[in-house]
C-alpha cells in the first residue's frame, strides 16, 4: 500500500495549490470550486491517511516488494457473484432517484425504497436457500 499511499498523501498539496489558485484567478467571489477543490484535498489526504495507518497493521503485500514476482498474487482473491441481477436492481434504481431530483422528490422516495430493497438483496444473496443461516 505504500504507492497508493503516497499517490493520495502526494495529491494534497496540489490540490490545495490548485484551489488557491483558482480562488486568486476568479477573485474567490465562485465559492463553490473553491470549497470544491478544498474538500478535495481534505478527501485526499484522508484516505492518504487511512492508507498509511492501514499498511502499518497489516502484512507486505506482494505488490509491495519491488523484486516480487507475479506468481506471488496467484490464488484466490475473494469470492463473487458469478450471475446476479442485485447490481442491475440496484444501478436502476439509484437512476430513479437521481432522476427524481430533477422530477420531483416524491420519484426520489419511490427510488429510495427500491433501492433500499436492491441493496438489501445484493448483501443477502448468499444468504438463502443451502447457505442460509
Amino acid at each position: 500500500m505504500k504507492i497508493e499511499k503516497w499517490i493520495f498523501i502526494g495529491g494534497t498539496p496540489f490540490f490545495l495549490a490548485f484551489a488557491i489558485a483558482y480562488g486568486l484567478v476568479t477573485g474567490w467571489d465562485e465559492p463553490v470550486g473553491i470549497a470544491c477543490l478544498f474538500l478535495t484535498a481534505g478527501l485526499s489526504i484522508m484516505i492518504g491517511g487511512y492508507l498509511a495507518y492501514t499498511a502499518k497493521h497489516i502484512d507486505a503485500r506482494p505488490e509491495d516488494n519491488p523484486y516480487g514476482e507475479i506468481a506471488e498474487g496467484a490464488g484466490e482473491l475473494g469470492e463473487f457473484a458469478p450471475h446476479s441481477w442485485w447490481p442491475l436492481a440496484a444501478a436502476a434504481s439509484a437512476a430513479i432517484v437521481f432522476a427524481g431530483m430533477a422530477i420531483g422528490f416524491w420519484l426520489v422516495a419511490i427510488g429510495a425504497v427500491l433501492l433500499c430493497i436492491g441493496l438489501v438483496g445484493w448483501v443477502y444473496e448468499f444468504y438463502r436457500g443451502e447457505h442460509a443461516h
